[in-house]
């Protein structure tokens, strides 16, 4: 929505963000929109903590997305799939593994299929889609360790 508010001001020139100087004003939008629900959503008594902290991970995200994004066109798309691969392959080593391996399975397939399809649309370089994995399997492993060490 916010991209296509942009495209509508002429802020940019197309919705598929090919260019990764089109790229910074949707994701820095992104990120700004992630952190104010991020803060609305901050309420203990009503939420779980865990939806503040997955919105603190996607909020982070985004921004280092977009910081990225200022010099190299890492993908979205894999940080996106990095953060939910990692996020349920946390959940497979710190619980009972019976009902997380499925979803484990599914989700790298997933991904596998996410990150061929920029490859296949040559909308990334290999290069790119593997760091944009990384990144969003690398935050949740290194918040979920602060949080872990804070306690």
């Amino acid at each position: 929505m916010g991209t296509g508010a942009l495209y509508w001001f002429g802020h940019v020139n197309s919705l598929l963000l090919r260019e990764r100087a089109q790229r910074p004003l949707p994701l820095l939008l992104g990120a700004f929109s992630f952190g104010v629900a991020t803060t609305v959503l901050y309420q203990p008594r009503i939420f779980d903590v865990l939806l503040s902290q997955i919105m603190v991970g996607m909020t982070l995200a985004v921004f280092l997305t977009f910081l990225i994004s200022l010099r190299w066109k890492i993908s979205a798309h894999g940080v996106g799939m990095g953060g939910a691969l990692g996020l349920v392959l946390l959940f497979h080593l710190t619980g009972p593994s019976t009902y997380t391996v499925w979803g484990l399975l599914v989700l790298v397939l997933l991904a596998g299929s996410v990150l061929s399809a920029r490859l296949a649309l040559d909308a990334h370089t290999p290069a790119e889609v593997w760091a944009g994995l990384s990144l969003g399997i690398g935050l949740v492993f290194g918040l979920s360790l602060g949080l872990w060490l804070a306690h």
